[in-house]
């Protein structure tokens, strides 16, 4: 499957986001969280999420699962409603969940995760990213803005065996 295309609206741009601050957007959602919420346990949504997730559960002190949701490509231009890949972890049940994804702009995803964590028995659900694109608002955010998300793991992909720029975010020739 080659890389997903984004349209990248001029007016709105690309926001690039360096290692160093994808640490202080974890620290600062972290602690955004710990003001007002004592989850027990960490989910984050695979596969992005994982990583923002993990970093707040580490910060927190909590443990940590992850749960699979993907959006499959239709076409260059259109993505199919989200679905949840496999069962929510089992350890939700009757505790305080944390659901940590990396970014969020409709929350379909996140609405999904939310029902998935709530389905296996969570006491109480709260959901929490790193970058808010979009409309929706989840429960906790590091920042808000309405740009192209460039997260630094995915930067650069592999083509035939070497480093080069993620094509998806090449910007696009007007015909």
């Amino acid at each position: 499957m080659s890389p997903r295309k984004y349209e990248v609206d001029p007016a709105k741009g690309i926001f690039e986001v360096e290692w160093p601050l994808f640490g202080e957007l974890s620290r600062a959602l972290a602690l955004k969280v710990a003001r007002e919420y004592t989850p027990e346990i960490v989910v984050g949504i695979a596969t992005a999420g994982v990583i923002p997730g993990a970093v707040v559960a580490a910060i927190l002190g909590c443990d940590f699962r992850s749960l699979l949701i993907s959006r499959r490509e239709m076409s260059a231009r259109v993505r199919e409603t989200p679905a949840v890949l496999g069962a929510a972890p089992h350890e939700v049940r009757g505790r305080r969940v944390l659901i940590v994804d990396e970014t969020c702009d409709s929350g379909d995803t996140l609405r999904l995760a939310i029902a998935s964590i709530v389905n296996a028995g969570a006491q109480e659900v709260r959901t929490a990213v790193s970058i808010r694109t979009g409309a929706y608002e989840p429960d906790f955010h590091a920042l808000a803005t309405e740009s192209t998300i460039v997260l630094p793991w995915d930067r650069e992909v592999l083509v035939d065996g070497e480093l080069v720029a993620n094509p998806k975010y090449a910007p696009r020739k007007v015909v």
